[in-house]
């Protein structure tokens, strides 16, 4: 069973990497260590997703078209470049989200003068 543990730690890694960014999105109550949180969470998924389509012994996706159309292609010596692009999608999407993130929370700094989740909503009571 150990032997098994070792051969995956890359998804331990992630296991781990993702219960930090949880923790860091429930637990904390400023909100930029909470957008930090956001960002570890995001990282690990990507890289749990990008490892997940790796193949051992396997080459890049680039084929001639005159080879593919005699012989055929053997999908087993070829990376699936899908979820490569997907994740790159996504880390562009999560820029973009961060950086709006960012400008929210300049804002709501200029509005309430603190960060910290619980003084803003004791400002909103009032």
């Amino acid at each position: 069973m150990l032997d098994e543990i070792i051969a995956k730690y890359n998804y331990w890694i992630y296991v781990v990497l993702m219960m930090i960014g949880f923790y860091a999105m429930i637990g904390k109550r400023n909100l930029v260590k909470k957008l930090i949180g956001l960002n570890i969470f995001q990282t690990a998924i990507i890289l749990f997703y990008v490892s997940t389509a790796v193949k051992k012994g396997a080459g890049i996706p680039i084929v001639d078209k005159q080879t593919a159309l005699t012989t055929g292609v053997d999908a087993a010596t070829i990376i699936n470049p899908l979820p490569h692009v997907l994740m790159l999608t996504a880390i562009v999407v999560g820029v973009s989200v961060t950086g709006v993130a960012l400008a929210m929370l300049i804002r709501i700094y200029r509005q309430y003068g603190t960060l910290e989740e619980d003084e803003i909503l004791e400002k909103l009571q009032r």
